[in-house]
C-alpha cells in the first residue's frame, strides 16, 4: 500500500511511518517542519529511516492546496493518514486564528483532494480534547461533544464534522481517532512527560498547575500506533473511535514515576489551574476493541521507563 501521512515527521507520525515501513508499505510523508518546537527534533525523528526506499519526504504545509495537489498527482496514494495539526490547548488560546487555519482549512484541503483523486480510505487524528468538561466517565464516542473549552478542541470537532460530510457526500471510508494524551519515545517536548523528565533530570523546578490531582489517560505511543494501523487496514464507513489506555493517572503519580526512574526528586512550583485545561480524561475503548481489535498493553510505569531510557540516550537533552 502507498500511504500518505501528514505530520509524518512528528511524534506520533514518525512512529507510525517507521512501523508502516517495517511491514513494507510505501510511505509518503508530508510535514512542514514548523516552529512549534525545534524543527531539528523532527529531523532526528525520521533520521533512522529517511533513506529507506519505501519513504518519500515532502516538506510542505497542508494549507497549500496546489502544492498538495501536485504531491497527490505524482504519488497517487491509496490511503491518507492525516496527523498534521497545530496541537496543544494553551497555545490555541493564544493564537486561535492559526489553529483554525491549519487544523480546519488544512483538513478540508486533504478531504477535497481525497475526493478529487477518488481515494477510498481516510484516517483523521482527532483528540480527547473534544470531550471538554464531560462529567460522565469514562468518555464514550456516543457522548455529546458540543461544548469545547479551547479553540484546539473546537478545531478537532470541526475536523470530525468535515469528515462526516465528505463521507456522506462521496462515500469515503473515514475513521476519526480520538487520541488520549500520547507519550513515549520521540514525544513532544512541550508535553508534561517530556518536559518534566527534562527539567527534573537537569535539577530544575517544574510547574504543577492545580493541586496535582488532575488525571490523564496517558497512552503509550506503541499502543496508539497499533490502533492507527488497524484503522488504516479496515474500511468501516464513518466511525469515531477512542484510542486511549483506559487507565487514569494523577499528575502527582506521573511526577513520582519520573522521580523513581531518574533517581532525582522534583522541585515543584505550584501554579493555579490554566484556562482550557480539564480535570480528567478517561477513555472508554470498548468500541476500539470491537472494531479494531485494539488492546493497549503498556502501563504508565513501563511506558515511562521506556521513554526515559530513550530520553537519556539523546545527545542534546
Amino acid at each position: 500500500m502507498k500511504i500518505l501521512v501528514t505530520g509524518g515527521a512528528g511524534f506520533i507520525g514518525s512512529n507510525v511511518c517507521e512501523a508502516l515501513i517495517k511491514r513494507n508499505d510505501s510511505v509518503i510523508c508530508v510535514d512542514s517542519f514548523n516552529d512549534f518546537y525545534d524543527p531539528k527534533v523532527k529531523e532526528k525523528n525520521i533520521a533512522s529511516f529517511s533513506g529507506n526506499k519505501n519513504f518519500t519526504l515532502y516538506r510542505e504545509d497542508i494549507r497549500n492546496l496546489e502544492s498538495l495537489r501536485a504531491i497527490f498527482e505524482k504519488e497517487k496514494p491509496d490511503k491518507i493518514l492525516h496527523l498534521a495539526a497545530r496541537a496543544g490547548v494553551r497555545p490555541s488560546i493564544e493564537d486561535p486564528l492559526l489553529y483554525e487555519d491549519v487544523n480546519v482549512r488544512g483538513t478540508l484541503n486533504l478531504l477535497e483532494l481525497t475526493k478529487e483523486f477518488k481515494i477510498r480510505h481516510f484516517v483523521f487524528a482527532s483528540s480527547s480534547s473534544v470531550y471538554g468538561n464531560n462529567k460522565k466517565v469514562p468518555f464514550s464516542e456516543s457522548d455529546p461533544v458540543d461544548n469545547p473549552i479551547s479553540p484546539y478542541a473546537a478545531t478537532k470537532k470541526a475536523g470530525e464534522l468535515l469528515c462526516y460530510a465528505y463521507h456522506g457526500l462521496y462515500k469515503i471510508n473515514i475513521t476519526c481517532l480520538r487520541f488520549f494524551t500520547v507519550y513515549g519515545p520521540r514525544g513532544r517536548p512541550d508535553m508534561a512527560p517530556y518536559l518534566f523528565t527534562r527539567l527534573i533530570s537537569q535539577g530544575k523546578p517544574i510547574e504543577m498547575f492545580g493541586n496535582g490531582t488532575s488525571k490523564r489517560d496517558y497512552t503509550y505511543v506503541g499502543d496508539i500506533v497499533s490502533g492507527i494501523i488497524a484503522a488504516l487496514d479496515r474500511e468501516l464507513g464513518y466511525e469515531i473511535i477512542n484510542l486511549g489506555n483506559s487507565q487514569t493517572v494523577e499528575l502527582r503519580k506521573l511526577i513520582s514515576v519520573i522521580e523513581q526512574n531518574l533517581g532525582k526528586k522534583a522541585r515543584i512550583i505550584s501554579k493555579p489551574e490554566q484556562p482550557g485545561d480539564v480535570p480528567l480524561t478517561y477513555s472508554d475503548i470498548s468500541k476500539a476493541k470491537k472494531l479494531l481489535g485494539y488492546a493497549p498493553r503498556t502501563s504508565i510505569e513501563d511506558g515511562m521507563k521506556a521513554f526515559i531510557e530513550w530520553y537519556l540516550r539523546q545527545d542534546d537533552k
